[in-house]
């Protein structure tokens, strides 16, 4: 007679998201092994009921006399917690955990599961996650790495950055300074390389992978610059003897460089980066670190350099910076650390590892970057327009005064804010919503909130009624409502209009070309930047789509009256409304990218006319 096998009892589920999936899980392989344990259907939903907690619980309860299916089926209860629970995290999240995260103090294999979880919630590649998780190890892993990883998968990286680990933890941690090898058999464990290994810069011994990256490329084999051979290059026959890279120029080629703005909490500061390919991290010269008092920390275990000549360079790399934002361009922005070192030519060095990340497409001839990667457009490209599904409101506060300059009091009006949040009239801008052919939109689930969000909910309900944004709605369709933390630890409330989006017939208007439009700011020396208040919010909904953005909430059944941020055709919408508002100064004197308006003159005294 077969012996009975014993299952544990599934966790007990309190509403959080991420444990929804596996809550599920546990209940339906519990019932499909404890069949004999319950009676009848009826049983097995009052004994899910008793594994719920928390705001889980406190659903259940509010609709279990409600809904008499809960009590009858178990499919059907679980379908419905999943539909109420199980919200995915958003994946602009998932992306920047992946980008920023380090191996630190963890073994290859506690991190590898770390990684691999946020990977699997990704969506992205093989290449990418190969290039995000190499880049996000120790150096010293990373050395062992670089000629190991050719032609293998993420998976194969995965198991053999785990082997290569644990070797290293267990070999003896030494090594003759003035050994002529920089990479170990993973055969041999008594060289494997420590973590006080150093840094080479423009080495002469090339790895294997190096040398093939120099030959695809046409690059020098000596200093990795273009345009010439080894046997022809001028750091070579400068340099051939008695080498200090103290007093040596790297950098004598044409290089590619870029105007970048670095940001911290008290300052914004205009400097100068060179894109290297060549360099193994992101630096930054120490002498603006201590001009500018930028904030560092210290690197544990410092990093150390060899020069040419395969001598170690005395100071080595000690301190980084924290986490600071870099800006490219109007666009571009991200959070990044640079290696602080004593950088001969160039305030900003950006390597390898930022290569790597953000992929862009560059023109060594020109000597320009042409292209953002589909990387940098889903995650750093600000001002792109994304499927946003944010919507919001601003109160009226009168307790805020605006100093207007002098040359501008007559237009005081334009600047207030109680009139901004005033429902618009309607306008042959209006954002009509046309829907496919038999299509509908969607009805969405009811989103759980706490305490705080039920409060901040029943705000935002309140204040957008008084202002006329929204009204009491009673259409077939509705559109989920939550909310997300904003940086300041507020609450930014949202509108799932995904369902909706995807049923709406796309409205094709072309967004203005950022490199085009910023060729007409050349002989401008003054500028005026404009940021519309609750911008979308002044486009009124043509009348009868109002009906096809409703949303439902707690409190109730609501539709907008005016456009809100997540519907798809918003921004070609907003950019057509502005282009014609603006059209006699366009290209002129202004530009504006959506809601962003700049305004650029020659001189002060035309800024003013303007």
């Amino acid at each position: 007679m077969p012996s009975t096998v014993s299952f544990a009892l599934p966790n007990k589920f309190d509403g959080t998201a991420e444990q929804c999936k596996g809550f599920v899980r546990q209940v339906k392989l519990y019932f499909e092994y404890q069949q004999d344990r319950f009676e009848s259907e009826e049983k097995r939903c009052a004994f899910l009921m008793t594994l719920l907690t928390g705001r889980a619980l406190d659903w259940a309860s509010a609709v279990w006399d409600a809904d008499p299916q809960l009590k009858k089926s178990v499919e059907y209860f679980l379908l419905q917690i999943q539909e109420v629970f199980k919200y995915p995290c958003p994946l602009r999240d998932i992306s920047t955990q992946l980008i920023h995260a380090k191996q630190g103090n963890h073994t290859a294999a506690e991190y590898a599961i770390e990684f691999r979880t946020l990977a699997a919630q990704s969506g992205w590649n093989d290449v990418s996650l190969k290039a995000i998780f190499y880049n996000s190890l120790n150096i010293d892993l990373q050395t062992e790495l670089a000629c190991r990883r050719e032609n293998s998968s993420f998976f194969e990286l995965i198991n053999l950055t785990i082997k290569i680990d644990n070797l290293m933890r267990q070999s003896p941690k030494q090594r003759s300074s003035k050994s002529n090898r920089h990479m170990s058999s993973i055969g041999d464990p008594a060289t494997e390389q420590t973590p006080s290994e150093p840094m080479q810069l423009n080495a002469s011994r090339l790895t294997e992978e190096e040398r093939v990256r120099r030959r695809l490329n046409h690059l020098c084999f000596y200093c990795g610059g273009p345009g010439h051979r080894s046997n022809g290059c001028s750091l070579k026959s400068k340099n051939s003897s008695g080498v200090n890279i103290k007093n040596l120029s790297l950098l004598q080629y044409k290089s590619l460089t870029l105007p970048v703005t670095i940001r911290t909490d008290t300052l914004s500061l205009d400097l100068t980066a060179m894109i290297d390919s060549g360099a193994a991290l992101n630096l930054i010269n120490q002498d603006i670190v201590k001009k500018y008092n930028i904030p560092t920390q210290p690197c544990i275990p410092p990093i150390q350099i060899k020069a040419i000549n395969d001598t170690l360079i005395d100071h080595g790399i000690h301190h980084q910076t924290k986490t600071i934002t870099l800006q490219i361009g109007l666009l571009h922005q991200e959070s990044i650390t640079l290696y602080v070192v004593d950088s001969p030519k160039y305030e900003v060095i950006l390597g390898f590892p930022w290569l790597s990340i953000h992929d862009p497409d560059i023109s060594w001839f020109q000597g320009e970057l042409t292209h953002w990667s589909r990387f940098c457009m889903e995650n750093c490209l600000l001002a792109q327009p994304q499927p946003c599904l944010t919507t919001s409101i601003e109160s009226p506060d009168t307790q805020v005064k605006i100093t207007i300059p002098s040359h501008y009091q007559d237009l005081s009006e334009v600047f207030s804010k109680t009139k901004a949040t005033q429902l618009p009239p309607h306008r042959p801008w209006d954002c009509a919503i046309e829907l496919l052919p038999n299509a509908m939109p969607p009805k969405s689930k009811v989103y759980p909130l706490s305490r705080m969000e039920d409060q901040a909910m029943e705000d935002y309900i309140e204040e957008a009624l008084e202002s006329g944004f929204i009204r009491v709605s009673t259409s077939p369709a509705a559109a989920g409502f939550f909310f997300v933390s904003k940086k300041d630890g507020g609450l930014r409330p949202c509108i799932d209009y995904r369902g909706l989006n995807n049923v709406t017939v796309k409205f094709r208007y072309p967004l203005p070309l950022v490199p085009p439009a910023l060729e007409q700011l050349r002989e401008a020396t003054i500028y005026t930047k404009l940021d519309l208040r609750s911008a979308y919010n002044l486009i009124r909904i043509k009348e009868g789509d109002e009906w096809k953005t409703a949303f439902l909430t707690t409190r109730g059944h609501y539709e907008y009256q005016v456009m809100p941020y997540g519907l798809a055709n918003a921004p070609a919408i907003f950019q057509s409304f502005i282009n014609e508002i603006l059209k006699d100064f366009m290209n002129k004197f202004v530009i504006a990218y959506i809601d962003d308006i700049l305004i650029f003159s020659k001189s002060e005294a035309e800024h003013i006319t303007h």
